[in-house]
């Protein structure tokens, strides 16, 4: 009786933790997002060198956000609905902060997915273990009611990014050199 117990504890365990990054990230990942990945802090510095520019509010919001510190994801479940946001860092404007949208995380068994289901620009995508404290998330762009391609599908769609918790109601996704727009994007999502 005691090894169903166990095993039954274990499974439980186990749905709550991201796809582990057991080499199938990297058999899913392109190329042109590794190099992305690959490049990704000072791809990040710059793009927050250039959000200093921005409205001085907006500033102060994306330094209040960046200042938090980081926790585990291990100890959390995600899914369920959030509020979500996209903030743009460096590119065609200096900085800029988008209001609230819907965002929802769901867990098929393979590990945690996140569909942005309001506002014009979607994201639909998996995440996959990368440490205590960061992600890695493979997702597809879309714009309104599109249906999202599937990951891989080429660089206007795909996109990459690390995602980091702050809290057990706080946490955001850093996708570095995205296709349209910005030098950095930044998804911040709070329950």
């Amino acid at each position: 009786m005691m090894p169903r117990l166990l095993l039954a504890a274990l499974g439980l365990v186990a749905l709550t933790l991201p796809a582990l990054a057991d080499g199938e990230v990297q058999k899913l990942i392109t190329a042109a997002d590794k190099a992305r990945l690959d490049k990704y802090g000072e791809t990040r510095k710059a793009a927050i060198e250039q959000a200093k520019a921005g409205d001085p509010s907006e500033v102060k919001q994306l330094d209040e956000l960046l200042a938090k510190p980081l926790v585990a994801f291990s100890d959390k479940d995600l899914t369920g609905n959030w509020k979500c946001r996209t903030i743009k860092a460096g590119g065609i404007s200096p900085l800029v902060i988008y209001g609230w949208f819907k965002c929802k995380v769901t867990d098929d068994g393979s590990g945690w997915r996140l569909a942005k289901i309001s506002g014009s620009q979607r994201t639909a995508g998996r995440f996959f273990d990368d440490g205590d404290k960061r992600a890695i998330y493979l997702g597809s762009f879309s714009v309104n009611n599109d249906k999202a391609k599937p990951y891989g599908s080429g660089p206007e769609s795909d996109q990459v990014g690390y995602a980091f918790r702050n809290s057990a109601t706080e946490w955001r996704i850093e996708f570095p050199a995205p296709y349209y727009e910005s030098k950095l994007d930044i998804m911040e999502l709070k329950r």
